[in-house]
């Protein structure tokens, strides 16, 4: 019986989840009237900063030049990267080898010191 389930009659169906949040209202006319006032000023001041901007001819025409340099700045960037890796691999690899040499006498000493002392039991 615990695993009975009854349906909720006094819940809303799961599509008409968000129809309360939404605002359906019309706006007001004053409303409509603030805002278009609110976007007028705004794009009179976009309009300004953009008067105030020195040299707009001189800096639309030299755009072509500008992105072709800036292209060839990320190309520099990326293969001096590339160089910039290539070098810390080799440091990797030069570190490794030493750590593996290290291991690899210090495992050939052991050997040899356990070697020496069964032979000299083996001897007496």
């Amino acid at each position: 019986m615990a695993d009975l389930n009854i349906p909720n009659l006094n819940m809303n169906s799961d599509k008409y989840i968000f129809k309360k949040k939404l605002n359906l209202r019309k706006k007001t006319k004053r409303r409509l009237l603030t805002e278009s006032f609110f976007m007028f000023i705004l794009s009179f001041l976009l309009v300004y900063i953009n008067y105030l901007i020195p040299d707009k001819n001189l800096l639309l025409q030299n755009i072509p030049t500008t992105f072709n340099k800036s292209f060839f700045l990320i190309i520099d960037l990326f293969s001096n990267l590339y160089e910039m890796l290539l070098v810390i691999f080799i440091f990797v690899l030069y570190f490794t080898a030493f750590i593996l040499m290290i291991g690899s006498f210090y495992r050939l000493f052991r050997v040899s010191k356990k070697k020496s002392k069964s032979l000299i039991k083996n001897f007496k």
